[in-house]
């Protein structure tokens, strides 16, 4: 017997939900192509040509309340689908709160993944049972897709934008990771794995720096990199006071006048144009690759752009650093 599923396994409370609306569409499309199927398979047989049996003397063109019924009952029915998936689609990509953030950054032909401690991991993700997953996608160079069949979720990675999406994982074990959007030659061989902990498990394995029980069942070529003691946000200070930042953005007596960077995330930024932008990813990432695109009110385009300088991981861990500046309130002038 082959060891083919049916379906894939269902692993999180999205996926959940995302069945049952698949089985729902699923029943109706058998139900609606039945109707149809044996109505024309009837009504071919009774009114053949040969049938002189039927009585085609007094046949009627149109039945208003047939009519009224094939076109309203569907166009309820669709709208009750239409409304289902938008509530399930804005449970996976809206913002929401309390979630552990992972960031996964797509390259050819591998996925890179960063945990908020510093523990990187490649073509495996180890997450959490039972608790809310926000995963902060881009790509380094084409366009990939981040997919998990178990839990129903696919993300495009896109180069130069970040996408989040949410989810929850509820079921422990591992679990198949795919690139769902052609990105090259080696397009097939861009898979992985998603290993779901209990929490005390995960714990453990996190403070292990990614060592341990986790990664004794990942595959060759896979697994976890320990990030050293060193949390994301405190690799970010790093390359931030490597790239010479802390000069300007550090220093109460520099002669250069510049934003407080504690005051960046979250908040709302106005532009020297007019305009008002969100303090999120992919500001910080385009102030630091592009400083002159969205200019801060007040101050001048002095920055120096730092595109081809900067790695995609190097900016995960800028930006985690700036998000620990604005919870803590330190820093900038």
């Amino acid at each position: 017997m082959w060891n083919i599923p049916f379906v894939p396994p269902t692993a999180s409370e999205e996926g959940v939900s995302i069945s049952i609306l698949y089985w729902a569409i699923t029943a109706l499309a058998v139900v609606f192509g039945a109707i149809v199927l044996f109505g024309v398979i009837y009504l071919a047989v009774r009114y053949r040509a040969d049938n002189n049996a039927v009585d085609r003397s007094n046949a009627v063109d149109s039945d208003l309340r047939v009519e009224l019924a094939w076109t309203l009952v569907p166009l309820v029915l669709a709208l009750i689908i239409f409304g289902w998936a938008a509530k399930l689609y804005a449970d996976i990509y809206a913002p929401r709160e309390g979630y552990y953030e992972v960031f996964v950054i797509g390259k050819q032909w591998m996925w890179h993944c960063q945990h908020p401690n510093g523990v990187r991991e490649n073509n495996v993700l180890t997450l959490p049972a039972g608790r809310l997953v926000k995963a902060s996608i881009i790509s380094q160079d084409v366009i990939h897709a981040f997919s998990i069949p178990a839990f129903r979720v696919k993300r495009d990675a896109v180069p130069g934008r970040y996408n989040a999406m949410y989810f929850t994982p509820t079921k422990p074990g591992e679990y198949h990771l795919f690139c769902t959007e052609y990105c090259g030659t080696k397009h097939s061989e861009m898979i992985g794995k998603v290993i779901v902990l209990p929490e005390e498990e995960f714990q453990a394995w996190l403070e292990k720096g990614g060592q341990g029980l986790a990664t004794a069942t990942t595959s060759t070529g896979g697994g976890a990199a320990a990030g050293g003691t060193l949390t994301l946000a405190q690799q970010g200070e790093q390359t931030f006071k490597a790239l010479g930042c802390n000069a300007c953005h550090m220093n109460p007596n520099s002669a250069v006048k510049v934003p407080d960077i504690t005051q960046t995330w979250g908040n709302d930024i106005p532009l020297a144009d007019g305009r008002t932008v969100k303090g999120d990813e992919a500001y910080i990432r385009e102030s630091i690759l592009n400083p002159g695109a969205k200019i801060h009110k007040g101050f001048q385009n002095l920055m120096p752009p730092y595109q081809g300088q900067v790695s995609e991981e190097q900016l995960v861990q800028l930006i985690a650093y700036i998000k620990s500046l604005a919870d803590s309130g330190t820093g900038g002038n």
